[in-house]
């Protein structure tokens, strides 16, 4: 009996010290947006969002050139417009503003699924970047250190060592060579 309390005593003490023993966890950090402009692709998808933003924006200019035109032209005329002439181009005046409105909403939902479609690649290489460096250096936890909230940026950490920085280590993982962050001057 004595044995078997004995037993009982030591393996609830072994309990109690074994959930009191802390565990230490490895967290580091991975700053998506530092990688990013640090990849040559980033800079090629930038590009060819540029070229397309622009076919885009020249496309807009001749749409809004076309309605001006015509604008000036019914303002210029509308006195000595008979009333069938004057309906008909008013009525050509809205439906061509109302397809340059459609165009706008179509040409950002454009340009921002492209966007989706050239960065879809880059966000998974990373990602399993970042992955491999966290599982080859013994970290628990990686951190974004920044987030998009609805339309603004908030941090995800308070404070952070930049010793928990495994950025550089992704970007070698990636092999790119790390360029040095250019710091603001003084005083600015």
């Amino acid at each position: 009996m004595r044995t078997l309390l004995l037993l009982i005593f030591c393996s609830c003490l072994a309990l109690t010290t074994t959930a009191q023993t802390p565990v230490t966890q490895k967290i580091g950090y991975a700053d998506w947006a530092y990688i990013f402009q640090q990849l040559p692709e980033f800079k090629q998808i930038n590009d060819q969002l540029a070229t397309h933003s622009s076919q885009l924006e020249n496309q807009y200019k001749a749409k809004m050139q076309e309605y001006d035109t015509k604008v000036k032209a019914y303002q210029a005329n509308v006195a000595t417009m008979n009333e069938v002439v004057r309906k008909s181009t008013e009525t050509e005046l809205t439906q061509l503003g109302e397809n340059i409105q459609k165009f706008q909403q179509d040409a950002m939902a454009n340009v921002q699924a492209k966007q989706t479609t050239l960065m879809e690649p880059v966000y998974a290489k990373v990602g399993k970047a970042i992955e491999e460096v966290a599982k080859e250096n013994g970290y628990d936890f990686i951190l974004a250190p920044q987030i998009e909230v609805q339309g603004g940026g908030g941090d995800i950490l308070l404070y952070s060592s930049e010793k928990f920085d495994i950025s550089n280590l992704v970007l070698k993982k990636l092999g790119v060579t790390p360029k040095p962050v250019a710091t603001p001057a003084a005083g600015k």
